[in-house]
């Protein structure tokens, strides 16, 4: 008798085959029967036709430090989420010298948004090296698997030291060799990959650019040779691809002998940028090189809130006297001070804050449910503003205003150039691309794009409306099999004999992404947005359930990864 039987699903198997009918049959953590006629289980739950899909792989989150203190790895989780890889854009917590583990926080803080104060408070330093760190994320139970990437920021400045953070500083012969050794060494250890940043967008807290923003062709040489020798992982990078950029990184991958997986996406001050590289992509795999392109799967949002990292007001003098006042207590002075909303809108302070913001607000919308991430540019901000005969400024505070103050707004950041998602429905469809956008667990104030693949599967198989979708098979084995497969992990991603029992029961039709909140659950109550979803009936880690309804059972069988197969 096996352990557990689910019948009468309607299966989605992660491969791109069409939908079918099936009984699924789970022994020790594995499929181990996949349609046809299915013994009896111990337990039986029957899908009534829901529909059964592998587990989501996310190769792209920062839970570097939220692994070591939140065992629900949460929102990933709410949103079927069982395999989550970390350690990205060369920012993370290994290596580490004692004494300086400040900078690497700052680093994450100024890169990823996710405050000093939580991190100092929520991380135990308790490593030095890699496998250090590999073995303290080991220790702990958790929901669903996890894997850790060696980031070139943490690498450089422990072998460096204060040199290291200058990204104009060039190491060393020694230095390179030492930080080769060390890459090795955490691969070996268990490492799935190597990261690195060389884009102008990350700095650190005190605005210096990330470290390895102008890493020259010596020093990645020497770190593509240690991957040679290692002949494991993968190759991240987050680059805004200037001028000769891919290039570099596909010598990389020549020297390397490894995968390379670069963030491509649309960004507004250069739009058609992405097919350049999208292009070089193309050619880097016509010539036998594995290199991939993460993209994402909806624009890259930027929540506007009265709670959040960014709102129009955030510099205003009046703004900033209320500081002292608790979030409930601005809101009903807000609320209650006519004279006081009209002074906020009208006596803005000629600032680079408030000038970037004006320049915001056309590609800035109303967020409610339900959620539409592919919003009408004549419902922005500034659009309503001149239909109602307004300021753009008081439009926005009107909105932000509702829900008691918790309403939030949706600025399209990137991917969102020409006002709808096309340029990301070729970006998803391309063969060359894989999901990797969702930066779950960072930016905690200011965007909260875990929930992608719940609102990939909604808006592109089902929702869609102004334009065409894709099919359902093709979006879960982009999100399942391709994303498992980049990083080496054969042993999941599909619903198949011998793979690992991962996977969701969705009711499809009531499947949906729910509106984002700002909470006060970080260690030291540190506030960050999340998103709850409806319409996952269970979700199972390695035959485990640890989802139900979305609630959590409790139980926690993910593990540490260590191994690519």
């Amino acid at each position: 008798m096996h352990e557990l039987v689910i019948r009468n699903a309607r299966l989605v198997d992660g491969t791109g085959a069409p939908a079918r009918g099936a009984d699924v049959a789970i022994d020790a953590g594995r499929f181990v029967e996949v349609g046809g006629t299915v013994g009896p289980g111990h337990r039986e739950i029957d899908a009534d036709g829901l529909l059964l899909t592998p587990g989501w792989v996310d190769i792209h989150t920062h839970y570097d430090g939220q692994a070591l203190w939140d065992p629900q790895l949460t929102p990933s989780s709410w949103h079927g989420v069982t395999t989550a890889v970390f350690g990205n854009c060369g920012v993370g917590f290994a290596p580490v010298r004692p004494g300086s583990e400040r900078y690497l926080i700052q680093l994450m803080e100024g890169v990823e948004d996710i405050p000093e104060t939580v991190l100092s408070e929520g991380i135990e330093f308790r490593w030095e090296s890699f496998a250090q760190y590999l073995d303290a994320l080991g220790e702990a139970p958790r929901i669903m698997d996890i894997g850790a990437q060696m980031p070139h920021g943490a690498l450089r400045f422990y072998v460096m030291g204060d040199r290291g953070a200058d990204h104009a500083e060039v190491p060393t012969t020694d230095e390179i060799d030492a930080m080769g050794r060390l890459l090795e060494e955490a691969l070996a250890a268990g490492a799935l990959g190597f990261t690195t940043s060389r884009t102008i967008k990350h700095r650190t807290k005190d605005g210096r650019f990330t470290p390895t923003l102008s890493a020259a062709e010596p020093e990645l040489a020497g770190l593509g040779l240690a991957m040679r020798r290692a002949g494991r992982g993968v190759i991240e990078v987050n680059s805004d691809f200037e001028a000769g950029d891919f290039a570099t990184l596909r010598a990389l991958a020549e020297l390397s002998g490894r995968p390379l997986s670069v963030l491509l996406l649309q960004v507004h001050n250069a739009p058609l940028r992405w097919r350049e590289t999208l292009a070089g992509i193309h050619a880097a795999r016509a010539a036998g090189l594995p290199v991939t392109g993460q993209v994402g799967s909806r624009a890259i949002n930027i929540m506007m809130g009265l709670e959040a990292t960014v709102h129009p007001f955030v510099t205003h003098p009046l703004w900033l006297a209320m500081s002292d006042l608790s979030p409930a207590e601005r809101v009903t002075r807000l609320k209650t001070d006519a004279a006081l909303r009209k002074r906020l809108c009208s006596e803005r302070p000629d600032d680079a804050h408030t000038r970037w913001i004006a320049g915001l607000l056309s590609r800035t919308f109303r967020f409610t449910e339900p959620l539409d991430y592919e919003p009408d540019p004549a419902r922005s901000v500034d659009a309503m503003a001149a239909a109602g005969g307004r300021e753009p400024f008081e439009v926005a505070l009107d909105w932000m205003l509702e829900d008691d103050g918790r309403a939030l707004l949706l600025h399209t950041f990137e991917n969102y150039f020409d006002g709808s998602l096309e340029v990301v429905r070729t970006l998803l469809a391309d063969p060359a691309t894989i999901c990797g956008l969702a930066d779950a667990g960072a930016h905690v104030g200011l965007l909260c794009d875990a929930g992608a693949p719940t609102t990939m599967l909604t808006h592109w198989a089902r929702d869609r409306r102004r334009g065409e979708g894709l099919p359902l098979e093709f979006l879960v084995r982009k999100q399942t099999l391709d994303t498992a497969r980049a990083y080496g992990l054969s042993d999941r991603g599909a619903v198949a004999c011998g793979l690992k029992a991962d996977f969701n029961l969705i009711d499809f039709d009531r499947l949906r992404a729910r509106l984002p909140e700002l909470v006060y659950d970080l260690p030291t109550g540190g506030r960050r947005l999340v998103q709850r979803a409806e319409g996952y009936r269970h979700t199972f880690v390695s035959g485990i359930e640890v989802m139900r309804d979305a609630e959590a059972t409790g139980a926690l069988p993910g593990r540490l990864l260590r191994k690519q197969a």
